[in-house]
Parts: C-alpha cells; sequence; structure tokens
C-alpha cells in the first residue's frame, strides 16, 4: 500500500506544480480595481468632504454643549 501512496502524492504534487507554472507565466489583465481603484477611492473621498462640509458649515447647528442656564423651565399648570 506505501508504494500507491506514494504514487498518489507525486500526482498530486505534480498537479500544483503545473497549475503554479501555468499560473505564473500568463499574462495579467487588469481587474475594474487595478483600472479604477484609485480613482474611485479619491471621487468617493471628496465627496464625503464635500457632504459633510456642507453640513458643518451652512446647517444652522447649535453647538452648545450643555443647556444649563439657557433651559429656563415654565410654570406647572394644573
Amino acid at each position: 500500500m506505501f508504494p500507491v501512496a506514494r504514487a498518489a502524492q507525486s500526482l498530486v504534487a505534480r498537479g500544483i506544480q503545473h497549475t503554479a507554472v501555468r499560473q505564473a507565466h500568463r499574462k495579467h489583465e487588469p481587474t475594474f480595481h487595478d483600472k479604477y481603484g484609485t480613482m474611485v477611492l479619491l471621487g468617493g473621498a471628496t465627496m464625503f468632504s464635500a457632504v459633510w462640509g456642507y453640513v458643518l458649515t451652512q446647517l444652522k447647528i447649535e453647538w452648545g454643549f450643555s443647556p444649563v442656564g439657557r433651559v429656563t423651565p415654565t410654570e406647572w399648570r394644573e
């Protein structure tokens, strides 16, 4: 049984070597991320910055952190 196992292992190893050699010699075709990845990232960062820049500067947001001294209680009505 030992020679059969050794032969099977040899065939598996040879198949892996052939696959690795075949993939190493194949030309690498650029994918979508290779072609446009940086531009998509920069475009997203620009949109993110523009939207949050507008939100933080143009909307009338009250930036007070504590309501103490600004909120006056009203009289209780029964």
